[in-house]
This record gives structure tokens, C-alpha cells and sequence, in this order.
């Protein structure tokens, strides 16, 4: 059974809007113009490249929320895989530093919030710093 002309123009026209194969409109609509969230009033690509850069380097300088800011204020580079490749590396990066640096805080923290001195023991006392002004006699006023 053979379609007839017009249900073929009919998918055709679907495939390929106004005629153009090259015209897919869901790959234009899915890679951002802006590298930055400010969209048309953020940076330039290559500001951009500088910022997120320096970003990625002052993250390693025991700062490692600014991680966390550089995969916020370039999420649109972070979100679109395909979408500027000399700001991605250093978003990616940041990404991973930031992802490694919060499961390690909340291990920490967790550590100490729920075991406590059932963990810890006899040096819970020396570790714990709400009784450092009891051992330094900094508590009495006379």
C-alpha cells in the first residue's frame, strides 16, 4: 500500500520545517547563547573563559565554595554538554571539587553530630570546643 503525494509532503514537512533538513529546532533550542545565567547582560565568552578559570584555581586556595559559585554562574555551560568547551573543563572541575568537598563536610560534620562521645570516647573532651573556656578558666567573673 503506497501513501499517497500529499501524506508524503505531509512528513516531509514535519521532518524538515520550511524545506531545510539542516533545521532542527529542538538542537537550536537546547544549546544556550550565554555562558553565564546573566544571560545578554553577563560576560563574554571570553571573560568568561578568565572568570571561570580563576574560579577553578582560587577553589584549590582552601575556597572551596567558589566551586559551588562557578558551577552556579555557569550552569548553562554546565547543564548543555556540548555548549562552550573552554569554559566546561573548568565548570566540570569545579563540579567535581565542589561534589568531593561537601560529601567530605557532611562526613565530617555527621561524624561528630551523631557519634559524639559514643565514638570517640575519652578524647571527645580534648576534641570538642564548647568547653575550651572550663579548661582555660575563662568562665568565672570576679
Amino acid at each position: 500500500m503506497e501513501a499517497s503525494d500529499s501524506e508524503v509532503q505531509i512528513s516531509r514537512n514535519n521532518r524538515f520545517e520550511n524545506g531545510n533538513p539542516n533545521n532542527n529546532n529542538s538542537l537550536l533550542r537546547s544549546v544556550p547563547i550565554w555562558p553565564t545565567i546573566d544571560g545578554a547582560l553577563g560576560l563574554s565568552e571570553e571573560d568568561s573563559v578568565t572568570y571561570a578559570r580563576r574560579f577553578y584555581k582560587f577553589g584549590y586556595a582552601l575556597l572551596p565554595l567558589l566551586w559551588g559559585v562557578n558551577c552556579f554562574y555557569f550552569w548553562p555551560v554546565l547543564r548543555h554538554a556540548h555548549s562552550f568547551p573552554r569554559i566546561r573543563r573548568y565548570v566540570v572541575g569545579s563540579a567535581i571539587g565542589f561534589t568531593v568537598f561537601t560529601a567530605l563536610l557532611c562526613s565530617w560534620t555527621l561524624t561528630f553530630a551523631i557519634g559524639g562521645e559514643h565514638l570517640f570516647g575519652s578524647v571527645w573532651d580534648q576534641l570538642v570546643m564548647y568547653n575550651l573556656a572550663d579548661r582555660l578558666g575563662l568562665t568565672g567573673w570576679s
